[in-house]
């Protein structure tokens, strides 16, 4: 039994999370912000990155500028209600949006937005491990392996996942400094 060919699960846990932790806003523009977020238009939901297109012309400043102009109205809408604490400007054929400098109690409330998102991929490395567990338990139950590479392979496991975990923590602390002032 190879624990290799389980890397693959573990790698959409981090992938998964650095999407994730993309959209937390920090204290410059990035893109990432915005790209995810739905727009009602044409009858159905689609993210902002397929409408139109995203630049970051200061540190604190983005442009989106739609490819229809007909959807400006809607894509300016889904950017105030989407709660990221943003100012949107309507320029007739674009969307200027600007940061406002981030406050303490913004600041904690991210943090612990980043917190339940990084505990929320601990769990899920935490799922993989227990799954590929029950796999090593099944595979010593129907005589595959000895009971010593059950506990050779369990080390492995252990490893792998404390490594991962490592991983977790790593991206979590570089978005965290980016988050402090």
């Amino acid at each position: 039994m190879d624990l290799q060919q389980y890397k693959p699960q573990f790698e959409k846990t981090l992938d998964f999370l650095r999407q994730e932790i993309s959209s937390i806003r920090t204290n410059r523009a990035t893109p990432a912000l915005l790209e995810n977020i739905q727009i009602e238009v044409y009858g159905s939901r689609m993210p902002l990155i397929q409408l139109a297109s995203i630049q970051v012309p200061e540190p604190r400043m983005l442009t989106v500028e739609p490819w229809d102009r007909q959807v400006i109205k809607d894509v300016e809408k889904a950017i105030q209600t989407a709660s990221l604490g943003l100012s949107v400007t309507n320029e007739g054929t674009f969307l200027r949006i600007t940061m406002p400098p981030m406050t303490e109690e913004t600041r904690k409330e991210l943090l612990k937005v980043l917190n339940h998102k990084l505990e929320q991929a601990r769990q899920a490395v935490r799922g993989v491990r227990d799954k590929i567990k029950e796999e090593i338990i099944q595979a010593e139950k129907n005589k595959e392996i000895s009971e010593d590479e059950r506990y050779k392979l369990m080390e492995d496991l252990d490893e792998i996942t404390r490594e991962y975990t490592a991983k977790i923590q790593e991206i979590g602390d570089k978005k965290e400094q980016e988050i402090k002032p």
